[in-house]
């Protein structure tokens, strides 16, 4: 059962029939009191609620619900809807535990999506408790994590978290040092998803100029600006009813931030050069390796864009905390040399993979790769032992 919350009937009617029609189930209420009345009932899974109750629109009373709804019902997922105008509102709402927000105007795919999401993730989350730590072999039998080496525990608990989220819509951002693999994690959450079989659509932020971000992002039409000679199609287009994964999103500057927050926000944008406003389906999956609560404190980064990107956070570990995991990687990546360089019968001497275990590997996987491709080229010798470990 879905509790509405909002004063205005309107609304509440309008939600009822959407859910209804959606085979969801729910009640609707106009006040604080009796939304608390319909909580003790216990039959209540998730919360849409406005933020205003009265003609005062400064949002206290739906944050004092809100603050109220997470000291008794701490598993209970709550989904604000604000205004546009309102974002500030909606952040301190997800400070104070809302599990994520819809602004109005709302689409019908908006409030579906975020409601299926959060009660996917709340049942996801119910079991936790009830099961034990799956071990790798587990996971490779229900997910398509081939392209993931390593049984550190570490990483067993990040294949863990994906196969519990990645049937869902919610969009997760992956952090870690550079070089740990985030790319390759971003791509395992798409391969599980129900969007496997559309595009998984790669964008490297940092290497995006802020004058030529709508065009990359949205497309443009023909004439647009100097050099438009043709109509090009933006990534967002590209990666529609797949999943498009913003790299480096952390370097992103921040009249980009407010063009990137409104299609997250909303899910429709405008060609560059076009007053048609376009909508799109995705699921968006971002990395980066700076702090970005960090950016937040020093205002270079919004934390409205950040709520919106990390409903779900995934930390990768530095490879030099998973150095069990080591020799299994540095096999892969010989077995991939042998083909590329038409090179049979490498390999690297025990004394060599004792060696890399106990380097700090600042560069993490990608500069392990580096340096056992530069020493499969400096050396006309099958074994690397003494190549890597001198």
């Amino acid at each position: 059962m879905i509790l509405i919350i909002d004063d205005d009937p309107s609304v509440t009617a309008s939600l009822a029939l959407l859910l209804k029609q959606s085979g969801l189930q729910s009640i609707s209420v106009s006040s604080p009191t009796e939304a608390l009345v319909e909580l003790e009932k216990g039959e209540i899974k998730l919360v849409l609620q406005d933020m205003n109750f009265s003609r005062q629109t400064s949002g206290e009373e739906g944050l004092d619900l809100l603050r109220r709804i997470r000291t008794s019902y701490t598993e209970l997922p709550v989904i604000l809807i604000t205004a546009w105008g309102s974002i500030e509102l909606a952040v301190a709402g997800i400070r104070a535990g809302a599990s994520d927000f819809v602004t109005k105007p709302w689409t019908h795919q908006q409030i579906l999506q975020a409601v299926g999401t959060a009660l996917e993730l709340a049942a996801a989350k119910a079991k936790e408790p009830k099961r034990r730590a799956a071990t790798r072999e587990e996971l490779d039998a229900g997910y398509d994590f081939s392209s993931v080496i390593g049984k550190d525990p570490k990483i067993v608990r990040v294949l863990e978290l994906i196969g519990r989220i990645a049937s869902t819509d919610a969009s997760v951002l992956i952090t870690g040092e550079s070089g740990t693999g985030k790319e390759m994690i971003a791509d395992a959450i798409h391969r599980n998803s129900h969007r496997k079989a559309a595009p998984f659509v790669k964008v490297n932020l940092g290497g995006i100029p802020p004058a030529l971000f709508e065009s990359e992002m949205f497309g443009h039409v023909r004439g647009a600006f100097t050099d438009a000679r043709s109509d090009r199609k933006g990534r967002f287009v590209m990666a529609d009813a797949g999943t498009i994964f913003l790299d480096e999103i952390g370097d992103l500057d921040p009249g980009s931030q407010v063009k990137l927050l409104r299609v997250l926000q909303d899910r429709t944008y405008e060609v560059l050069g076009s007053s048609t406003t376009r909508t799109v389906d995705v699921r968006v999956i971002s990395a980066t390796n700076r702090n970005l609560p960090d950016l937040v404190a020093t205002g270079q980064f919004r934390e409205d864009l950040l709520y919106r990107l990390n409903l779900i956070t995934i930390h990768l570990p530095p490879l030099r905390d998973r150095a069990s995991d080591i020799p299994a990687i540095a096999a892969h990546f010989v077995k991939n040399m042998e083909r590329v360089y038409r090179r049979d019968h490498l390999s690297i001497g025990k004394a060599a993979l004792i060696w890399l275990q106990n380097q700090s590997w600042p560069g993490n996987i990608r500069q392990l790769k580096h340096l056992i491709e530069r020493a499969v080229l400096i050396t006309g010798k099958d074994s690397l032992k003494w190549t890597i470990s001198n």
